[in-house]
């Protein structure tokens, strides 16, 4: 659902610029709390993954396919704020270096891809985890939920910006139809994947998993004939072995986005992706501009001058996994940084 330059008017996109900009500083204040030595790295990573799984376009009706938005992933493993941040930084990297994604609508994407998949995901999850059994399959199933529902309520949000600014003249309630029933197909391949991914991580290391924090059963014994939670035990418990299972963590989570983007995104389907179809079969794509990156080295995800399309594919896939990863990485450290900073006692002292 990467929108190009020219589906939105001017105002529009410089309107949804603004809120994205909202978006994201209200993030990176949020995300100073959700953020610690535990899930600063594993920010980076995730953002690394969105970039790697987005990639790898999956068919989902005749001619159309469909891939990975991330909000609901990002939000569940690493919490609201942080995910939007985790969404933005995949969304900046695809604009700049890859000509994914107009750089004038970039507060059109932020505003859709991050914003509204982040918040309606997270809503939804936690309204499901609060009526469900408390446990891991409780999780799993709230986050295939959720992000089942937040990609047609992105598709709603670009259906409502195009209402509003968009630069042709075609009934909005075709253009509305349109989206949201590929979309809810779409969402389904998005849910499996958020589903699985944050189930595999609750396998290994569910306290890394931030939508499921405080949902663990509390061992309760009987004492003097009635029942009391046993209290949790000291986090100092076992800290070396914490420490290197969470580098195995993220050497595995590393490893497999580059094998994704650089291996299997070849394999995945050539066919236009929602927007691009429902544009193309609306003429809601008349006014399309070019990219301003579209001499970028590495547009269209391939590297220039490299004849061989599957090893060009294959390096730009890993290319935009480690800047990803390392711009990812950068950001979160900073805000968790600024966070310890601001937690220091000098800084109390100065209060």
């Amino acid at each position: 659902m990467h929108v190009p330059d020219g589906f939105i008017d001017a105002p529009t996109s410089a309107a949804a610029g603004l809120v994205a900009a909202g978006a994201v500083a209200v993030s990176l204040r949020g995300a100073r709390r959700e953020l610690d030595e535990r899930t600063a790295p594993l920010a980076g990573l995730v953002a690394a993954f969105i970039f790697a799984v987005q990639m790898l376009n999956f068919p989902v009706a005749a001619g159309t396919s469909g891939h990975l938005l991330g909000g609901a992933l990002a939000a569940i493993l690493v919490g609201p704020y942080t995910g939007v941040l985790c969404v933005s930084v995949v969304l900046l990297m695809q604009g700049i270096l890859f000509a994914d994604g107009g750089l004038t609508a970039l507060g059109v994407n932020i505003t859709v891809m991050g914003g509204v998949t982040t918040v309606v995901a997270y809503a939804v999850f936690r309204a499901l985890v609060k009526v469900l059994p408390r446990g891991r399959r409780s999780v799993t199933a709230a986050s295939f939920v959720a992000a089942l529902l937040s990609v047609p309520a992105a598709a709603l949000a670009f259906t409502l910006l195009y209402w509003i600014g968009g630069t042709t003249d075609v009934a909005i309630g075709k253009v509305a139809g349109a989206m949201v029933g590929v979309h809810i197909l779409i969402g389904i391949g998005e849910a499996a994947i958020t589903a699985l991914t944050v189930g595999a991580v609750i396998a290994v290391r569910p306290d890394l998993v931030y939508g499921a924090r405080g949902l663990r059963q509390r061992l309760r014994l009987r004492v003097n004939g009635e029942l009391v939670d046993v209290p949790d035990a000291e986090p100092e418990a076992a800290p070396a072995p914490a420490r290197a299972s969470r580098r195995t963590l993220w050497v595995s989570g590393l490893v497999t986005s580059l094998v994704l983007a650089g291996f299997v995104s070849f394999y995945a389907s050539a066919n236009p992706d929602g927007l691009e179809k429902v544009a193309a079969d609306k003429g809601i794509d008349e006014k399309v501009e070019e990219h301003a990156a579209a001499d970028s080295p590495l547009a269209d995800y391939g590297v220039k001058d490299v004849e061989n399309a599957r090893l060009s594919g294959g390096l730009a896939g890993v290319i935009g996994v480690g800047v990803t990863v390392v711009a990812g990485t950068g950001v979160f450290w900073a805000v968790r940084r600024r966070r310890s900073a601001e937690a220091s006692p000098s800084a109390v002292e100065n209060v």
